[in-house]
C-alpha cells in the first residue's frame, strides 16, 4: 500500500465512500438500523462535513477510495467533544498501517478545530478496530456521550487530545 494517498473528501468521491461503508457493514454483519449504515448523510458525505469544525478524508489508491473517516462535533452534547466519525477500510487496506495514519489524521484536525476530546462509537465484534483505537490513545468509557443515534454501537471509547 505505498501508494495509498489519505486526502479530504471531494465531491466526487460520495459515491465510492458510500459504497466502501456498506461493503463494511455487509461484510462484517454490522446492523443496518440504529448505525451509520442508515444515516441520511451517507450518500453525500462530502456536503455533510463541508460545514465549520469537520473534516472527512479518504484513503485512495489508483483513484479507488478503500477507506474513509471523519471527524465532527459530537452530536447533542454540551462539551467540546468532537467524534471520530464513520471510519472503515475495505479488506485489502486493513493492517497495513493505514488506520493509525488515518486516526492520526482526523485527530491532528480536530486539534486545529480546537476539540478537547475526541469519543467513537463501536461494536464489541470489531475487536481489531477497538486494539487500534486503544493503540492511539483511546480508553473504553462506561456511557454514550451525546446523542448520535447510533443505539446498535453499544462500546464507547474516549481520548484527551
Amino acid at each position: 500500500m505505498g501508494n495509498a494517498t489519505i486526502r479530504e473528501i471531494k465531491p466526487e468521491d460520495n459515491e465510492q465512500v458510500a459504497k466502501v461503508i456498506r461493503k463494511v457493514f455487509e461484510d462484517m454483519g454490522v446492523p443496518k438500523v440504529g448505525t451509520a449504515y442508515a444515516d441520511k448523510a451517507l450518500d453525500d458525505m462530502y456536503s455533510t462535513y463541508n460545514v465549520p469544525r469537520a473534516a472527512y478524508f479518504v484513503v485512495e489508491v489508483d483513484e479507488k477510495v478503500i477507506g474513509c473517516a471523519g471527524v465532527a462535533q459530537l452530536q447533542n452534547y454540551e462539551g467540546n467533544v468532537c467524534e471520530l466519525q464513520k471510519m472503515y477500510f475495505l479488506e485489502e487496506a486493513r493492517g497495513k498501517g493505514i488506520g493509525s495514519q488515518m486516526i492520526s489524521k482526523c485527530l491532528e484536525k480536530a486539534k486545529e478545530f480546537g476539540f478537547e476530546q475526541c469519543y467513537l462509537e463501536t461494536m464489541p465484534y470489531m475487536e481489531a478496530a477497538q486494539k487500534l483505537y486503544k493503540k492511539n490513545g483511546f480508553e473504553y468509557i462506561d456511557a454514550p456521550l451525546g446523542n448520535t443515534g447510533h443505539y446498535s454501537c453499544p462500546v464507547w471509547m474516549l481520548k484527551q487530545l
